[in-house]
């Protein structure tokens, strides 16, 4: 879905899911209730889907959520490859457990800028950036997602 028809489905005052899609981890972040600021939330460690789905259903009470940013790993040359296919089929299968609308958010590089960062600003060591890696790039998702949906 395009991100203006994404917004035009969003009620007021629900915070947004940010995903940052893996085959063993899932990064998680959450934006406030007014969606201006992203967060990194939490690390998934993948298990079966129902087990992740739960997990997620979880987030979606605990935290208000009213749309899902899901990071779409498209290749250098902007087409999409296996994994981005996964992550469509992954937002599908939450989509349709959830009824949440959802919308992706072009991820290309996002993992590289946040782990550079964590290196040279926050000085982390690399045992520390595996903890915080992912949430901390579906953040970045999220917040790019969020600046964008605000100049809509």
């Amino acid at each position: 879905m395009e991100l203006k028809e994404f917004k035009q489905q969003l009620k007021s005052y629900q915070a947004l899911l940010g995903f940052d899609y893996g085959e063993k981890r899932l990064g998680i972040a959450v934006s406030d209730l007014m969606r201006t600021i992203a967060t990194p939330y939490k690390i998934i460690d993948r298990r079966t889907f129902g087990q992740d789905l739960a997990e997620i259903q979880r987030i979606i009470t605990e935290k208000e959520i009213g749309g899902i940013i899901y990071g779409l790993p498209l290749q250098m040359n902007g087409q999409e490859g296996d994994i981005a296919r996964q992550v469509r089929t992954f937002a599908q299968k939450i989509y349709e457990s959830t009824g949440l609308p959802y919308a992706f958010w072009d991820e290309r590089l996002s993992s590289s800028a946040v782990e550079s960062f964590l290196i040279k600003q926050a000085d982390m060591s690399r045992a520390k950036r595996k903890k915080v890696l992912d949430a901390s790039a579906a953040a970045y998702i999220l917040q790019g997602a969020l600046d964008a949906l605000t100049r809509l």
